[in-house]
């Protein structure tokens, strides 16, 4: 082999590795793509939408309620759901005739809380007055209420699970869109 096709074999060895580590930073830190599984997040995700989180951002901040967050399941190790943040740490929560009530005020923002019937179903708020955050927990909520296995059936989410926020559709063409909780979802 000449040392003109070493080089070039070389360089193209370098090219690839220096990509693949900047694919696998970004990826694991800055950036990641997922597929949605199920029909939870109707309507504002669908089944087989394709979207973008941003990993990064909660370094920066602390999550926001109205925020469509991915993290690790709490029942399920290394399996990552996606819900919208509706109760955050040293709140009490409660789900009264369709509405999020936090500290015994219903909540109206954003505006997909308004639009949203909420049912009080499942073991972790069944039959109790209040659900207490307790600091640094969140408690997560599908909008597809009546369908959704979200907070209300496993409980609170630890801080430390929360792997990023859902900021852009991607897939389907048909789809394609910025999540912003301030907005209509």
């Amino acid at each position: 082999m000449s040392s003109k096709t070493k080089a070039i074999i070389k360089e193209w060895v370098q090219s690839i590795v220096i990509a693949l580590i900047l694919a696998l930073t970004v990826r694991t830190f800055i950036v990641q793509a997922y597929k949605i599984p199920t029909g939870s997040m109707k309507p504002t995700l669908m089944p087989g939408d394709r979207i973008l989180v941003n990993k990064l951002v909660y370094r920066l901040h602390p999550p926001e309620r109205g925020d469509i967050v991915v993290f690790e399941s709490t029942i399920e190790p290394r399996k990552d759901f996606i819900k919208r943040l509706v109760g955050k740490g040293n709140e009490d929560l409660d789900i009264v005739n369709g509405n999020i009530e936090i500290n015994s005020e219903i909540i109206t923002s954003p505006d997909i809380f308004s639009r949203i019937y909420y049912y009080r179903k499942g073991d972790f708020i069944s039959g109790k007055d209040k659900v207490h955050i307790p600091p640094n927990y969140y408690f997560m909520l599908g909008d597809n209420s009546l369908h959704s296995n979200d907070s209300r059936f496993w409980g609170v989410i630890p801080e430390k699970n929360i792997k990023g926020k859902a900021f852009f559709i991607y897939w389907p063409i048909s789809r394609i869109r910025v999540l912003n909780a301030k907005e209509n979802d």
